[in-house]
């Protein structure tokens, strides 16, 4: 059914246990392309060509190449109105688990803006670090922390992260990509095997620890709010079904349908950046 933020206001700061499920949609106000649909061509290639095992095993400079450039596009893109509210929320409360479908570092960029804003308001929760040293940087470790501290379950990977095919290692990674060759393309510092994007590709099964850590989140969580998700890729679509299916209640902020319509207890119709900051500013 439709509903008002106040009552979603009013569910969510009752909530001892939240789960806040994002996708695309929560960046598309940052300008964070899709990659999707007839602009999704880059060169002359769609993403089901490129994000596979198979193309990298195939081309690894070509599959290096795309990346490098989807990484500037994002390098470029800042984090919106929900970003910074979500993380404001999560920094101030308990209880409270974010999992994304998105593999861009906006949730993360959203929480060191949400962290330095609520230091400086001198709100930022005390204890996350300690120690002595110049007071400055003792407050750029306690932002740090603080961003660290909420950062979201990742269902699909992140573009900044790697793996090297070789060892398994996972890393950061958010330097510039050379993929003028082979032998310029990002390699592991441990053992010197080629490094691929951190990311779940076509055909590809989600990394099990993350699947876990949201399913188990989302069957706990009194209130599962869904923000910019319209339902279609599985598994991570039945997370709402854990929350529903334990007795929770679900919250929807989209503009357009989505596949949780029909079991939505509050339906809000709008965009991430409109809807998202006053709902939780209520709770």
């Amino acid at each position: 059914m439709d509903g008002s933020v106040p009552q979603a206001s009013t569910w969510l700061a009752a909530a001892q246990r939240v789960v806040i499920f994002t996708g695309a949609g929560v960046s598309a106000e940052s300008g964070v392309p899709t990659f999707r649909g007839p602009g999704g061509l880059w060169k002359t290639f769609r993403p089901e060509q490129l994000a596979t095992p198979e193309a990298f095993a195939r081309d690894p400079r070509l599959v290096w190449e795309w990346y490098g450039w989807r990484r500037g596009l994002l390098a470029a893109c800042r984090p919106n109105l929900a970003h910074v509210a979500i993380a404001r929320w999560l920094l101030v409360r308990e209880g409270v688990t974010l999992v994304t479908q998105n593999v861009d570092d906006l949730h993360e960029r959203g929480a060191a803006e949400a962290a330095l804003g609520l230091a400086r308001e001198g709100r930022l929760p005390s204890g996350i670090v300690g120690g002595a040293g110049d007071e400055d940087e003792a407050r750029l470790l306690e932002v740090r922390a603080a961003a660290d501290r909420v950062a979201p379950i990742r269902l699909h990977g992140s573009i900044f992260h790697v793996r090297c095919t070789r060892c398994g290692i996972r890393v950061p990674h958010q330097g510039r990509i050379d993929a003028s060759s082979e032998a310029t393309l990002p390699r592991c510092a441990s053992c010197g095997g080629l490094l691929r994007p951190d990311v779940v590709w076509f055909g590809e099964a989600l990394p099990q620890g993350a699947l876990g850590a949201a399913f188990g989140a989302a069957a706990a969580a009194e209130v599962c709010l869904v923000v910019g998700t319209a339902g279609a890729v599985h598994p991570a679509a039945a997370l709402v079904d854990e929350t529903r299916g334990a007795g929770g209640r679900v919250i929807v902020v989209d503009p357009g349908e989505t596949a949780y319509d029909d079991v939505a207890d509050v339906r809000l119709w709008g965009t991430a950046g409109e809807v998202v900051p006053g709902l939780l500013r209520g709770a």
